[in-house]
């Protein structure tokens, strides 16, 4: 048998069959949400999915202020950040995020759960996230995806 004659695929940045999507956020858990545009950000529901390559699609999120939080989480989980001086620690429970910036709850969540590296900072700018049903990208012409179907 000849060992030659199977050869791997691998893709890359300029194989990959780059696509766009709109998810809508309304009535969506946020973690559940959050978890299943990383995985499309990052091109592991494709055949050709290159765990070192941006093979994934650029996902558009909106409706972001409707995104819902289970249990008491709304109250109970924090955000906490460091202004970089001394007692600078400041801390936003996910309500008054939501309330400020409701963009940032989906941003932060999707952002997580991507890789700590610097494909993870090239995924993220794949991601991006309205307030409203309008968006600024119809000349990427994104096909609506739907997250009930999608595993």
């Amino acid at each position: 048998m000849d060992t030659l004659s199977y050869k791997t695929v691998s893709a890359n940045k300029e194989t990959a069959d780059k696509k766009w999507f709109i998810v809508d956020a309304e009535g969506q858990t946020l973690g559940r949400l959050a978890s299943k545009v990383a995985k499309i950000i990052r091109g592991k529901h494709k055949t050709n999915f290159t765990p070192h390559a941006d093979c994934g699609d650029n996902v558009i999120v909106i409706n972001a202020e409707k995104v819902v939080l289970t249990g008491n989480k709304m109250e109970d989980k924090v955000y906490i950040r460091h202004t970089g001086y001394p007692g600078g620690q400041r801390s936003l429970t996910a309500k008054e995020v939501l309330e400020k910036r409701p963009i940032r709850l989906v941003e932060m969540a999707v952002k997580g759960m991507l890789p700590k590296n610097k494909l993870g900072n090239q995924l993220y700018r794949n991601l991006k996230v309205y307030e409203g049903a309008a968006h600024k990208h119809e000349a990427q012409q994104p096909e609506v995806f739907n997250l009930e179907t999608f595993k």
